[in-house]
């Protein structure tokens, strides 16, 4: 197998847990490869640090798979990692639908799956997992079998731009189907998938749904915010398929409005808001969120809880200044439509939007419109979603909930 040699006083990362090496920390490459080929990684003094992958195509050169150098990577190990992906979600969180596999933070790089009920949603984003992806579906599906569980459906939403960076095009498409289904059966079956998450229905499309057709992400998240909302007035801000607004409608809030840019999206949230018999609490209408803030206000109007889930401003760290003026905007616009001893919840899910720098931006925005924060309750993003410390790019959610207080 090809080697690779890091440069001296290199790897860092991965020396303190992490999983990628950069094209300036090696020293040589010996042997001949492809893009997306498994090497031997070892240190400038030949330490042996493991196998991962190789793209010359990508500033990530090498995805580490193992740190044990005498691993092979064989569908045994393949095994192994899948039935240790399963068993950590069996024991933190619910299972009907959930993140299965969550790329470095499973020690598979570069791959995603969730798990809608029994629709499995595969994202492959590097060239070195292309060649594991079916295989490590198939024996998702096998290990799900053994507790009952039958997949009926494997779709794959590889259509992100970050393929283009390894050499890939972007792709969509049915990796499998159970035999009782027709191709034009089953492309209906993953626009229409029913899932329950805290109590409220959902239909998912995954298909053409945003990432892989829901955010399983802030699943605790909503759910935290239920106590929060019984009885209130609540402003859900970029609410996709209405998922903040509807955990509020159905722990009882007064009323709630949902807003969203996209009338896709808007489409869903009314639909799910029939689904569940909250269609005259809970309502929702498609508005530039920006836009609409500053008119609610000139319009007087006020909420005992405003929810601000806004996309990432920020996809890359030389993003990351203007996208601080993009958090601390959302946030005073926000934090002006809330009444006193009511509640924001706010929070960034770009990993470069750190947790200081979060905590920073909403710290100043109160300040410049005169509220008083009180911190209810800081959340990351659900256990699914493992963060693997010394791998930062697992650690991309940060959500807080705050009280605007006011002194008596």
């Amino acid at each position: 197998m090809t080697t690779v040699t890091l440069k001296k006083g290199e790897g860092r990362t991965i020396k303190a847990g992490g999983a990628w090496i950069f094209d300036n920390e090696i020293e040589s490459i010996k042997g001949t490869f492809k893009n997306g080929s498994l090497v031997k990684v070892e240190d400038f003094d030949g330490y042996p640090m493991g196998s991962g992958y190789i793209n010359q195509n990508s500033k990530i050169r090498v995805r580490m798979m193992t740190r044990k150098a005498d691993q092979e990577i064989d569908d045994a190990f393949l095994m192994m990692r899948v039935k240790n992906a399963w068993e950590y979600r069996k024991t933190c969180v619910d299972t009907s639908s959930c993140r299965v596999i969550f790329g470095e933070a499973d020690f598979l790089p570069g791959l995603t799956v969730d798990k809608y009920e029994d629709v499995l949603v595969v994202e492959c984003l590097t060239l070195g997992m292309e060649q594991f992806k079916e295989k490590i579906a198939a024996m998702l599906r096998e290990v799900l079998a053994k507790d009952g569980i039958q997949i009926r459906l494997v779709f794959e939403r590889s259509d992100a731009r970050e393929r283009e960076k390894e050499g890939l095009s972007r792709y969509k498409g049915i990796l499998w189907n159970c035999d009782a289904m027709t191709e034009e059966e089953a492309l209906f079956y993953a626009r229409h998938v029913h899932i329950v998450e805290n109590g409220v229905k959902y239909e998912v499309d995954v298909i053409d749904g945003q990432k892989t057709g829901f955010f399983l992400d802030q699943k605790y998240n909503r759910l935290a915010m239920q106590k929060i909302c019984k009885g209130k007035k609540v402003l859900d801000c970029f609410t996709h398929m209405g998922t903040f607004a509807l955990n509020a409608g159905i722990a009882g809030a007064a009323e709630v409005m949902g807003l969203d840019i996209s009338e896709y999206a808007i489409e869903q949230a009314t639909a799910n808001a029939k689904r569940n018999d909250l269609s005259d609490t809970v309502k929702f209408r498609m508005a530039n969120v920006l836009d609409e803030l500053p008119k609610l206000y000139e319009a007087g109007k006020s909420y005992d809880v405003v929810i601000l889930d806004p996309p990432a401003f920020t996809k890359s760290r030389q993003a990351t200044k203007n996208a601080i003026k993009g958090y601390r905007e959302i946030n005073m616009k926000g934090l002006k439509l809330v009444s006193d001893g009511g509640y924001l919840a706010t929070c960034s899910c770009s990993h470069f939007m750190t947790e200081e720098l979060l905590k920073k931006t909403v710290k100043e925005a109160a300040k410049a419109v005169h509220k008083r924060l009180r911190q209810v309750e800081f959340r990351t993003q659900s256990a699914d979603h493992p963060i693997l410390w010394a791998a930062d790019e697992s650690y991309y959610l940060k959500f807080i909930i705050f009280q605007v207080v006011e002194e008596k």
